[in-house]
């Protein structure tokens, strides 16, 4: 999608803050943080929600979380969130799927 800020931060056309990448994934710092740490997970291909999602997305879905689970341990998370927003009722802003993982709070140096 060419006016999609997501896929223009996977493909470097948009500079961002990545925290991880593979060929598959991204993962960047939110850049309006509503917690200590605040990390987007992205597919690199272009997807707009959970709602869009079709059987052959299996493996992507569990690829944003395995990431995220990941770097909530590289990041010394003991707890954190995993939230997908779908939709403008769901709280979701850019049209293109993203994984939040939010944690750091109540912990030393966050």
């Amino acid at each position: 999608m060419t006016d999609c800020a997501f896929c223009k931060i996977t493909t470097k056309e948009i500079g961002a803050d990545v925290v991880y990448e593979d060929s598959q994934v991204m993962a960047f710092n939110d850049i309006r943080p509503s917690a200590p740490v605040h990390i987007l997970v992205v597919p690199k291909e272009h997807i707009q929600s959970i709602a869009h999602l079709e059987s052959n997305h299996n493996e992507i879905i569990s690829k944003l979380i395995f990431t995220a689970k990941s770097l909530a341990a590289k990041s010394n998370l003991k707890g954190y969130k995993l939230v997908f927003n779908v939709g403008r009722e769901g709280g979701q802003v850019i049209d293109h799927l993203h994984l939040h993982l939010l944690g750091g709070w109540n912990q030393r140096g966050h």
